[in-house]
């Protein structure tokens, strides 16, 4: 589910910037990509699939990370992760700056899962699917993320500039 959440959150865009009748500058483009990934990647990520699992379904999300279940820091990384797909939501609505803390704090947090996904694979051989395969996808969005940041406010130097 993950990877195919990741997956439309990087063609849907396209799909969008193909049949939109509003030409393609190079702003329109990164606007309508990053507006996809903190829709997808982050909002429907950090909530649907990191805020629900680690809440409601707690022992199953860690068995399937490779985890042992029952601990208590189930919940807080549930509602971490929900924080942050709430912020991703509300990049619809709010522009501006509000997309650098979003997408910069969301992908500080992703390489550190990387991180940590990596950690657990060589240290103590945890190959689980939510485990190594998030290795991938997290890293992925992560500096897709932070890719796209760096193209749109370098188009959109004016955003940058102190009120």
């Amino acid at each position: 589910m993950t990877m195919f959440i990741t997956l439309i959150g990087i063609i849907l865009p396209i799909v969008h910037l193909f049949i939109s009748k509003i030409p393609r500058t190079k702003e329109r483009v990164l606007t309508v990509l990053l507006l996809y990934s903190f829709i997808f990647h982050v909002g429907v990520l950090g909530f649907l699939l990191g805020f629900i699992p680690h809440v409601f379904f707690a022992d199953a999300t860690a068995k399937s990370i490779g985890w042992q279940p029952g601990s208590p820091f189930q919940f807080e990384v549930g509602f971490h992760d929900g924080a942050w797909g709430i912020l991703g939501f509300l990049c619809i609505w709010i522009r501006g700056t509000f997309w650098i803390a979003t997408g910069v704090g969301w992908s500080f947090f992703m390489l550190g899962a990387t991180y940590g996904h990596i950690r657990e694979t060589v240290l103590h051989g945890n190959y689980a699917t939510y485990n190594f395969f998030m290795i991938f996808v997290d890293a992925f969005i992560a500096i897709y993320l932070l890719l796209l940041l760096y193209l749109y406010f370098r188009t959109r130097k004016d955003l940058l500039k102190a009120s």
